[in-house]
């Protein structure tokens, strides 16, 4: 078994679910703190960050002998939950993949990232390789956010997995609350009430237009068009009345293009076409969570040096893609580093059963060493 191999075995054994997504869930301390361990062995300087207490992110530093570029690699620790899952943390091997819980989503990228860490250390590059394992991926991104704010590199690779192919972009997305309101009053009393549960209909049956819409005019050549569906409603106090109040939570995915302002426009303008057949109609929109899509030239200087270091470990040319799922990449583009995602492959992200290629990341972390080797040389 190869040194990276069983360094897969042994983060996916340790339990990282993240607390935000399942109460109780273990966070990432104890991982973090083996990968801090691990750092040292291998001689990287180890800085210890937490964004928030208990939820730390671990920076091993291969310091280089100065003059070179910097390179920073990113990838989180955190899993999703285990509900269904045999064996989620006593992970195993068949037919050269490993599973277990957050095998391939994405420690499998975290011990590739690791592994080129180590390889920078020994080869005394002239530029410093700053590899960030960073916690909360999986809810609200509250570590690679720190990290965006305190570190700065020349270049970063995030290593989701891509079946080492190059992601150059992902889509984005905005959570927006929507509250129709109407009128408290007994059933029996229509010529009072006013039902909001009712008046939201009309809302969800223009967010499906605009969602068509949206779909048959694609604007991007690897993400396609942007998207909008309705993920959570809740409304009424009880059967014999009519609802003052409904709530609508909305999820709104972007490409590359569309602005935030675009997107905020787009709900007003369906009330004020339900309002004009409507007289009484009253809602409000307010805009929660939102996250920018990703993009980056493929004329980059590091995403070149990725191309060309994979077709000639790999033997073959690696593909261009796009991701509909959203990235950490987006946060250090955002912050001024020139950006690409590159990691192994396998399957289930999320699922009942994961896995990931080990061929793949062996392969990872080759490339990602090599790409390191001339970047920061």
């Amino acid at each position: 078994m190869s040194e990276i191999v069983e360094l897969l075995q042994q983060l996916v054994a340790i339990d990282s679910i993240n607390p935000d997504l399942v109460p109780g869930g273990a966070g990432e301390e104890k991982i973090a703190c083996f990968i801090a361990h691990w750092f040292e062995r291998s001689g990287l300087e180890v800085v210890w960050d937490e964004p928030a207490p208990g939820r730390p992110n671990v920076i091993g530093i291969a310091r280089g002998t100065g003059g070179g570029r910097s390179l920073l690699l990113n990838t989180h620790m955190d899993t999703v939950g285990v509900v269904g899952m045999e064996r989620p943390h006593d992970p195993f091997i068949k037919d050269n993949r490993l599973y277990g819980r957050g095998s391939y989503d994405m420690k499998g990228g975290l011990a590739a990232i690791m592994a080129a860490g180590a390889a920078a250390k020994k080869r005394g590059l002239r530029g410093d390789v700053i590899v960030t394992a960073v916690a909360d991926e999986e809810y609200a991104s509250i570590g690679t956010s720190s990290i965006a704010r305190h570190w700065h590199a020349d270049a970063a690779i995030v290593t989701e997995p891509t079946e080492l192919n190059i992601c150059t972009a992902h889509k984005g997305f905005a959570w927006l609350d929507i509250e129709t309101e109407g009128v408290a009053a007994h059933g029996s009393r229509p010529d009072l009430g006013v039902d909001s549960i009712v008046k939201m209909g009309k809302v969800l049956v223009n967010l499906e237009e605009l969602d068509r819409s949206l779909r048959s005019a694609p604007s991007h050549r690897l993400l396609g068009s942007g998207s909008i569906h309705a993920s959570l409603i809740q409304g009424g106090q009880e059967l014999s009345s009519y609802p003052k109040h409904c709530f609508l939570n909305i999820e709104r995915r972007t490409v590359p293009g569309e602005t935030l302002q675009k997107v905020e426009a787009e709900i007003p303008r369906i009330f004020e076409q339900i309002a004009t057949s409507d007289p009484t109609f009253k809602a409000t929109v307010k805009t929660g969570l939102v996250r920018d899509p990703f993009e980056v030239s493929f004329e980059e200087p590091i995403v070149k040096i990725v191309h060309r270091k994979a077709t000639a470990i790999l033997g073959h040319v690696p593909i261009e893609i796009g991701q509909a799922a959203w990235m950490d990449s987006a946060l250090l583009s955002g912050a001024g580093i020139p950006t690409v995602v590159f990691g192994p492959g396998g399957e289930g992200a999320h699922a009942v059963v994961e896995w990931s290629n080990l061929e793949h990341v062996e392969r990872c972390a080759e490339i990602l060493a090599a790409v390191a080797e001339e970047f920061c040389s």
